[in-house]
């Protein structure tokens, strides 16, 4: 579980950037794109990549890619997406070398020299994943709270959690 200090560097990360209004996350990854000065693109994962992972990062030397798993509902693929956000947000570094060469299998034009980072989302239990899952719950949270004639109280908990908010 992410501690005090913890969630005060997530919300620190996420009031520090400005929402796009109306909150969509391709307006989002457009504007994160724009701060960042280089493109950020959304792909889906290679069937077969790996066997949990639903989402991961990419950090080449001219851009990043965010990839998603192919077989899932809009809001759980915007979720995904928040989460690599909050990874690169949070500058985290893979640990696993065995999801770069999986991709390179399925990416075989993809030289290893251009990949710098690669962070595949596939369990809950370490600090870097639960930070990434703060910041894309945050990002909801405060982008539902920020939206003209956003229901509060228990309404406004259950909208946001089952996405019927402006996308």
């Amino acid at each position: 579980m992410v501690n005090r200090h913890g969630y005060r560097k997530c919300r620190s990360l996420v009031d520090g950037i400005t929402l796009p209004r109306p909150f969509s996350v391709s307006a989002l990854v457009a504007q994160l794109a724009e701060q960042r000065n280089r493109p950020i693109e959304i792909g889906t994962l290679p069937a077969g990549l790996t066997v949990n992972a639903c989402g991961a990062w990419l950090q080449l030397a001219d851009r990043d890619v965010i990839f998603v798993e192919a077989k899932t509902t809009p809001f759980h693929r915007d979720h995904i997406v928040l989460h690599e956000i909050g990874h690169m947000l949070c500058d985290h570094h893979s640990k696993s070398a065995d999801l770069v060469a999986d991709l390179g299998r399925f990416l075989p034009d993809l030289s290893p020299a251009l990949v710098r980072r690669l962070l595949a989302r596939t369990s809950y239990t370490t600090d870097e994943e639960q930070e990434a899952e703060l910041v894309a719950s945050l990002i909801r949270i405060t982008a539902q709270a920020q939206a003209p004639g956003a229901a509060t109280g228990t309404l406004g908990e259950l909208e946001s959690a089952l996405g019927l908010w402006s996308r």
